[in-house]
């Protein structure tokens, strides 16, 4: 039996959201409603939402020795996730980030990363390794690609289940590609990972085609538009987009992600999981 059902290896954001009635074009000042802090980073959030859904849950990441650094451990504490591999660096500040939210619930964001970029990539498997692993690893890109490649290939040879949520959208190398399980990318960043434009479940199929090697799961979210599931030796499969009123959007992705990872580790097919992330991803942008 593995230490953990789900071992997330990311990032630690103390986000500063700010509610204003749209974003500013360049040069503008828009006067908003109200500001508070959420607790976030991919990492954080997707491990949070795994615990949430019953997995067994540890982190491995980094926080700086400062005052966003107790909010961030305190709710990991909070949410029953371990974290005896979150690290304190005494000179890189904790990550952060600044959000605008909509009227609609749309946001765009701005991060500083701070420690999270400070992990050493050889100090992942020894972590791994006093956790006592995994059945699932999940990955984001918000730390070095270094690390991911590290925390995949330890993993990986032991048996784990590998997940990258490959946000916010950046080149992912070929030897990451090839230690993941499971691709989860939104409509973006799947057209920058396959060169593809990405408008719709049609040409999101048509990028997960392009993605899928290596015996490689591939997942597409479109936001409104639903999924696509593109699994080894399975047609592929469109799940619908569950009608919500939205709140926010502001998060919805790392639901999705700590869900999937949560159910994977439960037992649960590709697809079942899928669903049930789809379904979660719905409650959580409803508010």
């Amino acid at each position: 039996m593995t230490g953990f059902d789900v071992i997330v290896c990311g990032s630690l954001h103390l986000d500063i959201v700010v509610k204003g009635p749209r974003l500013p074009q360049l040069d503008e000042t828009v006067v908003g409603e109200a500001w508070h802090f959420v607790c976030g980073g991919k990492g954080r959030n997707q491990a949070v939402q795994a615990a949430a859904t019953g997995a067994r849950v540890a982190m491995i990441g980094r926080v700086g020795q400062d005052n966003f650094a107790a909010p961030l451990l305190d709710s990991l504490d909070a949410a029953g996730v371990n974290r005896s591999e979150v690290a304190q660096d005494g000179t890189a500040g904790s990550g952060m980030s600044v959000a605008i939210v909509n009227a609609s619930g749309d946001y765009g964001a701005v991060i500083v990363s701070g420690a999270n970029l400070a992990t050493p990539p050889d100090g992942v498997a020894p972590a791994l390794a006093r956790l006592g692993g995994a059945a699932v690893l999940v990955l984001q890109n918000e730390v070095p690609e270094a690390v991911n490649l590290a925390a995949a290939q330890a993993a990986r040879s032991n048996g784990a289940r590998v997940i990258l949520n490959a946000a916010p959208a950046r080149p992912v190398g070929a030897a990451l590609l090839g230690c993941v399980d499971v691709l989860v990318v939104n409509r973006v960043e799947a057209a920058q990972l396959s060169g593809l434009t990405v408008n719709g479940p049609n040409s999101a199929i048509q990028a997960g085609l392009a993605l899928q090697a290596d015996g490689r799961a591939v997942v597409v979210t479109l936001g409104g538009d639903g999924l696509v599931l593109l699994a080894p030796g399975a047609p592929a499969e469109t799940i619908a987009a569950i009608p919500v009123d939205v709140t926010t959007t502001h998060g919805a992705g790392d639901c999705f992600a700590g869900t999937l990872a949560a159910r994977l580790a439960q037992g649960d097919s590709l697809s079942v999981a899928c669903h049930a992330a789809n379904r979660a991803a719905a409650r959580f942008v409803a508010g």
